[in-house]
């Protein structure tokens, strides 16, 4: 058994080191845990730099790396966390740790229903005694706690607000009273006996919710929003599923595998400890001489299992990466449409529909005669399919809008997009623009606001020394002021070989801001093509084609505006008119119209 010694005492030695810089770790870990829950991934990184700063000023022992991650997280865990369906990004495994250490109950903010997936799936699988799902408008809600703590299941309450039911108030607190052997706990009028196998999860579906410092401090606020990271994983995920399935069930079984085996090497330790730590001559305990026996003849199974699989595990993730610029733009594609919220509430769009839409795009775009191609293929399709379906969606003024946004984006996410010229586009000078040595050399047509532009302009890094240049050609910008076309001319000197489109557009702003949306036509043209300026007529067929049975097409009307005709039009070339019912909803109505929907279903 000189094998296991060696094994062990290199654990022993790793263990010991690691105890000995506990007093660090344990700072940062119980601070992560503590505080950083709601922050976003690069806020958390930031916490654990400054705590380990801290504990070098104040030569606190503590590992260099050390972070929630290291110190708190348990490999096999993990693992099994990511069967589940828990994303692989840092930010959703920080989560699976706070939610499987912290104290109190978890609120996780999950906009893309992410963290509500993992529970139902996790919890279905790891509660010995069930999975309860509830709503704060479900009339049972209580009852459904209830039962949940007295038998020891795990309860989700899903869709919550901002505010909770003030019923809920001794769970969240966990006010449990020991009554003998026995723990007890107060719901309402009554007493209900508590599990400690009883565990409460909570969800919102809210981006960017504002809970109360009383309501904070009773639960674990966990920010689940999705990361480019862990996007970027799931899509790579759902194109190489399509385009090389079995590659993908591989990937997934070895995942599975490495759990499977990292789980039953850590029983079979335990094992050993629990035999080791017995009353007793341990050399005369048959049951831990052939324990180990048996340990040392399955580590190296597990091992040289482990090992094959990390050789097919490089080899499928080569392949996987040569993936990546599709997942690369297919999450700047997300995060741009997830972002227009901002100009009105009503464009809200779920990763569940975008996904629908990406497995749809890598059906019905072209082959390639090589990957290369196909790739190239996907990535054009796939932009403009969601440039498409989000645009049936919008109102007309905000397309445009679409477009600029979305061509930033993608130029952002190439390193193309220089974040000072976008932001001067965008607001203009943040501060006031001087420079004692520069009086504006146009008075006559140039306002001084202008000309402080002009100022800032040749501040930017990029465009450093644009305002002498300006000086120099005074009459040619003049003409250029007065042109109808401003954007059509060809600006003085070498700049109109040297700037870039968007440097043009930043003068453009502070010379003729009324020519910049025409401007922008042309610059989205230019980078992404003529199409992506051109709205795609409303084509109740295409949207057809875009819908399930679980996703309807609702139609939003302005005066003046009916699709009826339309719609009956479509239903008669699709052989459906005989099958098609109609009701208009109002006072009394809901009832029929659910029973022609289940009607429909049959």
């Amino acid at each position: 058994l000189g094998g296991e010694k060696e094994r062990w005492e290199a654990t022993v030695q790793q263990l010991t080191h690691e105890y000995e810089l506990l007093p660090g770790d344990a700072a940062v870990a119980a601070g992560m845990v503590s505080y950083a829950g709601p922050f976003a991934g690069e806020h958390r990184a930031h916490f654990e730099q400054l705590w380990r700063d801290t504990e070098v000023a104040e030569k606190v022992a503590g590992q260099d790396n050390a972070s929630l991650i290291h110190v708190l997280g348990n490999p096999v865990l993990i693992q099994q966390w990511s069967v589940y369906g828990l994303p692989n990004d840092d930010l959703s495994v920080e989560n699976g740790i706070i939610i499987d250490t912290a104290r109190r109950w978890p609120l996780m903010i999950d906009p893309q229903r992410q963290a509500n997936k993992f529970v139902k799936t996790y919890g279905k699988a790891a509660s010995e005694f069930g999975m309860c799902i509830c709503k704060l408008s479900d009339s049972n809600l209580l009852q459904v706690v209830e039962l949940g703590i007295q038998f020891g299941k795990w309860v989700l309450l899903e869709n919550i607000g901002e505010s909770l039911d003030p019923a809920l108030e001794p769970v969240l607190q966990q006010q449990k009273l020991k009554d003998g052997n026995f723990w007890k706990i107060k719901l309402g009028d009554k007493e209900v006996a508590y599990s400690l196998q009883f565990r409460f999860f909570m969800t919102t579906t809210l981006g960017n919710p504002h809970y109360s410092p009383e309501l904070s401090v009773k639960v674990s606020l966990l920010n689940f929003a999705i990361t480019p990271d862990g996007l970027q994983d799931q899509m790579l995920g759902i194109l190489v599923a399509q385009e090389q399935p079995e590659m993908e069930e591989k990937k997934q079984e070895i995942v599975k595998n490495n759990a499977k085996n990292t789980q039953e090497l850590k029983a079979i330790e335990d094992n050993i400890l629990r035999l080791l730590s017995a009353e007793g001559d341990i050399l005369e305990s048959r049951e831990l001489i052939d324990t180990l026996e048996y340990s040392k003849i399955t580590s190296a199974s597990i091992g040289k299992a482990m090992d094959e699989a990390e050789e097919t595990e490089v080899e499928i993730d080569a392949v996987r990466k040569s993936y990546r610029p599709y997942a690369i733009r297919a999450s700047v594609l997300f995060f741009c449409v997830s972002e227009l919220l901002v100009i009105d509430p009503m464009y809200q769009f779920s990763l569940q529909w975008f996904q629908q839409l990406a497995v749809m795009g890598i059906t019905n775009s072209e082959n390639g005669d090589n990957r290369e191609t196909r790739l190239e293929n996907l990535i054009s399709y796939f932009t403009y399919f969601i440039y498409q379906s989000v645009c049936r969606g919008l109102f007309e003024k905000h397309k445009l809008l679409f477009s600029f946004a979305l061509t930033l984006k993608i130029m952002d996410g190439a390193g193309r997009l220089s974040a000072e010229e976008c932001r001067f586009l965008l607001a203009g000078p943040t501060s006031e623009s001087k420079d004692a040595n520069s009086t504006n050399p146009a008075v006559s047509w140039l306002s001084e606001k202008a000309w402080g532009e002009i100022i800032c302009i040749g501040q930017l890094p990029s465009m450093y020394g644009f305002t002498r240049k300006f000086s120099e050609f005074v009459r040619d910008w003049h003409a250029i002021y007065d042109a109808e076309e401003a954007d059509k001319e060809k600006l003085p000197g070498d700049l109109d070989q040297t700037l870039t489109p968007l440097q043009k557009m930043c003068v453009l702003r502070a010379l003729r801001p009324d020519r910049v949306a025409t401007a922008v036509v042309d610059f989205v043209a230019q980078e992404l093509g003529e199409k992506f300026v051109e709205p795609p007529v409303f084509d109740i067929a295409v949207s057809y084609e875009d819908s399930t049975k679980a996703s309807p097409l609702i139609f939003l009307l302005s005066p003046g505006s009916d699709p009826v005709n339309e719609m009956l039009e479509f239903a008669d070339t699709r052989g459906m008119a005989h099958k098609l019912d109609s009701i208009s909803l109002g006072q009394g109505q809901g009832p029929k119209a659910a029973a022609m929907i289940e009607r429909a279903r049959e």
